[in-house]
């Protein structure tokens, strides 16, 4: 397997019902689901990614998306807003032609 992981036991069907057997099959099947479902170490030395997210919204900690041509990782304590824009002003002007 390409993550090493051990594949989990799983018994023998005894001829008739064996409470413990069926524990036991209960265990190897939740060991694989644990397993299946731990996204495991990555080592690359080359990767593509391809249709990034540009900002961080609705990620979670630690997704990668491109925030202008970089790729960025999504920290808690540094959002990168997606539409972020403002606008303001102060007093007005009168302009008079003649």
């Amino acid at each position: 397997m390409s993550r090493n992981l051990s594949i989990p036991y799983f018994p023998n069907a005894p001829e008739t019902y064996s409470q413990q057997y069926l524990a036991e099959v209960v265990r190897s099947f939740s060991i694989y689901v644990q397993q299946i479902q731990n996204p495991g170490e990555g080592r690359n030395t080359f990767s593509v990614f391809t249709n990034l997210q540009t900002d961080d919204s609705g990620l979670e900690l630690g997704a990668i998306f491109n925030h202008e041509g970089y790729v960025k990782v999504a920290e808690i304590n540094t959002p990168h807003l997606r539409g972020s824009e403002g606008t303001g002003a102060v007093g007005s002007v009168t302009v008079t032609t003649t």
